[in-house]
């Protein structure tokens, strides 16, 4: 390299976490060592605002359209970004295409007094801030209530234990890395709770025109993960989904075999559209494609009844 890389990332300690890891690839798999590489915190607007859902202020462009900005203005040469935080279409002049290897994607519950979803006291509360969390927890609860939490990790389980909410639901990725496992009052599998598009999966972005960074990356890409990734954003792409759209996808390979499952709720989820598909690893762009232009079609249907 003919400078020092600098990764720009969102300011919590989960995302530094994440840039960390970004960082210890880039050393392992090229001739750069730490002083070479600096992480360089932005605060997003996502961070700034937390006493309203996200839909309603601009949707998941919050957490990475600043980041995006000092990336297009070359004051970092990385962004990284937690996938599920991406919007589905890409940003002009930048290139987001480069995975580590998927962390755990599934959700889980925490409980002050670690009892199950399904052992929770009748219409209980529970914390969050996504539709699709709470329309799948209906599913399983229907008495449930849902009130909203925004904030770090640290906070949305400190606002539990002050007793504000009876259960909070997560992404299993973010308690591993922060070392709270022994919090875990429940783990869902993926079939009983569908996660966010990219969930668990870390994503590297740069500008499209910056070779010298697109080839240290390229050795950093998972591949595995990069099929799954497309696969899932593909979904998103044809539903034009954003944290207003409560969609779930999780994509799994065996061998040369791709499955993916997928659901789509109605906006006040009342109505739930799913599609299960599986195919050859090697028409993976095609699988994402076909199962959103199929959800896309349930739901329109249902609508014109």
């Amino acid at each position: 390299m003919s400078k020092r890389i600098i990764i720009g990332s969102r300011g919590s300690k989960l995302a530094l976490l994440y840039a960390q890891n970004a960082k210890n690839k880039i050393i392992q798999n090229s001739n750069l060592n730490d002083e070479d590489i600096f992480i360089k915190r932005i605060s997003t607007q996502g961070d700034q605002i937390l006493d309203t859902r996200l839909s309603e202020v601009g949707g998941k462009g919050l957490f990475s359209s600043n980041i995006e900005k000092e990336l297009k203005n070359r004051n970092i040469d990385v962004a990284v970004h937690a996938l599920k935080d991406m919007p589905a279409f890409e940003t002009e002049g930048l290139k987001t295409d480069i995975f580590l290897e998927r962390n755990d994607p599934r959700e889980i519950l925490i409980t002050v007094n670690k009892k199950k979803l399904k052992e929770l006291n009748l219409k209980s509360i529970i914390g969050t801030s996504s539709y699709r969390r709470e329309f799948q927890i209906k599913k399983i609860r229907p008495d449930i209530k849902c009130k909203l939490l925004r904030g770090n990790v640290d906070t949305r389980i400190k606002k539990l234990k002050e007793g504000i909410y009876d259960a909070i639901i997560l992404s299993y990725a973010g308690i591993k890395h922060l070392k709270f496992e022994n919090e875990i009052s429940e783990i869902f599998s993926t079939n009983e709770i569908i996660p966010s598009v990219g969930q668990g999966i870390i994503a590297l972005q740069c500008r499209e025109n910056d070779k010298e960074i697109i080839s240290i990356l390229k050795k950093i890409n998972h591949e595995e993960t990069y099929k799954r990734a497309q696969v899932e954003r593909n979904i998103l792409k044809v539903l034009e989904g954003d944290c207003e759209t409560a969609i779930g996808a999780h994509a799994i390979i065996h061998e040369d075999k791709i499955t993916v499952e997928a659901e789509l709720f109605s906006l006040d989820g009342t109505q739930r559209f799913y599609e299960k598909k599986i195919g050859n690893i090697n028409e993976f762009q095609q699988l994402g494609k076909e199962v959103g232009q199929t959800l896309k079609i349930k739901s329109n249907n249902s609508y014109k009844r």
